[in-house]
C-alpha cells in the first residue's frame, strides 16, 4: 500500500525539492505542497471529516513554514489529528530542538539540505507508526480520527454594547442544559463582565495562567470557578492592566488545554481585537460576530471582518454573524448585514427585547432569565444551530489555526512589535 504524504511548504523552492525528493521515494504517494499552516490544518479537517482512511500517513513541516511557527503547528497537528506521522524539516540539529519536537508530537527530523536516505528513512518511520496506531484504534477509528477536543465557540463584537456577553453567556448556557461539559472563557482581558453577569467574585483568573509552560489538570482546576449552573469559568482579570499577559501563544495553549477537557469551549472576545483574542478566532470551529442593525454597528461589523482578513485571523466566508435587537421595523435586515460584510448570517436574529433582560442583568443573575424570554429562546436556537446542544460535530470548513507563537497574531504579518 503506498505511503501517502501530505508537504507543508511554504517558500516555492523548498517546496520544489521536497517535492522532487519525495517522487523518488519508493511507494509514496506525495500530495501537492500547501503553502501554509492554515492550508495543511484545512486540508486535515476535510479529510478527517471524510474517514480516518482519508488522511495522508505522514505529514511533512518545513521549518519556514507560516504564519504558525513550526513547532506550534507540529504540536497543533498532533494534538488534532494522532493518526498522522509528523516529520519536522529543519536546519538545526541541535539536541534543544530535538527534545522540543519530540514533545511536540513530532515522530521525527530531517535535517537540511535534504537527502534521500534520510528523508526516506524518516517518511518510512512515521508511516510504519501511524500505520500501527490505526490499527489499534480498531472499530474507534472513525471517532478518533480528527484527535481529541471538544468544540470551540468565539463570540466577538462589532463594537460595544452590541451584546457579545449576552450572547457568550447563553450559549454556554445551552450548551450546558443539553448535558455537554462547557468552558466559558472571558478573554475581553480589559474590560470583561462574565463576573458581573454571573455574579461570580474569584480571584483567580487568565493571566495566572499566561507564565506558565503545562497547563496541568491541577493548574486549570485551581484557575477555573465552578458556577452554580456547571459552567467552568475562567474570568478576565480584574486590573485590566494584566491583560497585556495573556499573549497569543498563552491564549492558544489556554484555549486548547480547555478544549481537551471539555465538549464546548466558547470564548468572549469582547470589541477589542488584540493578540490574545485574534488567537483564539483563528483556532475557532466557529468564530460568531455579533451586531446590532444599524449603520454604525454594521460598520464596524465590517471593519472587523476585514482586519480579520488583512492580519490573516480569519476569512470573511469562514466567520458567522449575528444580529442583535433586531425587529421587522429596523431598515437594515439580515441579507442586506450579510452581503455588506461578507460573511454567513446566523439563522435566527435576536429580537429587541431589552426589558426581558433587564432584571436578570441588573441583579448579575442572567442565567436565570425566564425561559419564556423570546432573548433566550433565540440564542439556545442558535446554540443548536451551531451544533453545540447535539453531539460534536466536525469543524466548519473554514476553521483556522491559531497563529500564535514568535511572530504573534498582531505582532506580526504588517508590522514587527507586538501589542
Amino acid at each position: 500500500m503506498p505511503t501517502r504524504i501530505l508537504p507543508a511548504v511554504g517558500d516555492p523552492d523548498a517546496a520544489r525539492a521536497v517535492a522532487t525528493l519525495l517522487g523518488q521515494l519508493p511507494d509514496a504517494e506525495p500530495a501537492p505542497p500547501v503553502p501554509d499552516s492554515t492550508q495543511l490544518v484545512d486540508t486535515l479537517a476535510r479529510l478527517a471529516a471524510e474517514s480516518l482512511d482519508a488522511l495522508p500517513e505522514v505529514v511533512l513541516v518545513h521549518e519556514r513554514i507560516g504564519p504558525v511557527p513550526a513547532l506550534d503547528l507540529v504540536r497543533e497537528v498532533a494534538l488534532r489529528f494522532p493518526a498522522v506521522g509528523v516529520v519536522l524539516i529543519t536546519a538545526d540539529t541541535g539536541p534543544g530542538l530535538l527534545a522540543a519536537a519530540m514533545d511536540a508530537g513530532a515522530r521525527g527530523l530531517a535535517t537540511l539540505p535534504l537527502g534521500y536516505e534520510e528523508l526516506a528513512g524518516r517518511v518510512q518511520a512515521a508511516a510504519q507508526w501511524s500505520a500501527g496506531f490505526r490499527r489499534h484504534l480498531g472499530g474507534g477509528a472513525t471517532e478518533l480520527a480528527a484527535g481529541p477536543g471538544g468544540t470551540v465557540v468565539t463570540v466577538s463584537g462589532a463594537k460595544g454594547g452590541v451584546g457579545t456577553t449576552l450572547a457568550a453567556v447563553h450559549l454556554a448556557l445551552a450548551a450546558r442544559a443539553a448535558g455537554r461539559t462547557v468552558a466559558l472563557v472571558d478573554l475581553d482581558l480589559q474590560s470583561g463582565d462574565i463576573a458581573s453577569y454571573l455574579d461570580v467574585q474569584f480571584r483567580r483568573s487568565a493571566a495566572d495562567l499566561a507564565a506558565i509552560a503545562d497547563l496541568s489538570p491541577r493548574v486549570l482546576q485551581d484557575a477555573v470557578y465552578v458556577h452554580e449552573t456547571g459552567l467552568s469559568l475562567l474570568l478576565a482579570p480584574a486590573e485590566g492592566e494584566r491583560g497585556e499577559e495573556v499573549t497569543d501563544r498563552a491564549a492558544r495553549q489556554i484555549v486548547s488545554a480547555l478544549r481537551a477537557r471539555h465538549e464546548v469551549v466558547v470564548v468572549d472576545c469582547g470589541s477589542r481585537l488584540d493578540s490574545a483574542n485574534a488567537a483564539a478566532v483563528e483556532m475557532a470551529d466557529t468564530a460568531l460576530l455579533v451586531t446590532t442593525p444599524d449603520v454604525i454597528a454594521v460598520r464596524a461589523a465590517k471593519r472587523t471582518v476585514r482586519m480579520w482578513e488583512r492580519l490573516q485571523v480569519r476569512k470573511a466566508e469562514a466567520s458567522v454573524v449575528l444580529v442583535n435587537r433586531h425587529s421587522r421595523a429596523t431598515e437594515i435586515q439580515p441579507p442586506l448585514v450579510q452581503k455588506i460584510t461578507g460573511t454567513r448570517i446566523a439563522g435566527v436574529t435576536v429580537p429587541a427585547a431589552y426589558k426581558e433582560l433587564q432584571a436578570v442583568v441588573d441583579a448579575g443573575r442572567l442565567h436565570e432569565l425566564d425561559a419564556r424570554s423570546t432573548v433566550k429562546q433565540a440564542l439556545w436556537t442558535l446554540a443548536a444551530e451551531l451544533g453545540l446542544t447535539g453531539p460534536p460535530t466536525a469543524p466548519a470548513p473554514g476553521k483556522q489555526l491559531a497563529r500564535a507563537g514568535d511572530r504573534g497574531s498582531l505582532g506580526l504579518r504588517r508590522r514587527g512589535g507586538g501589542r
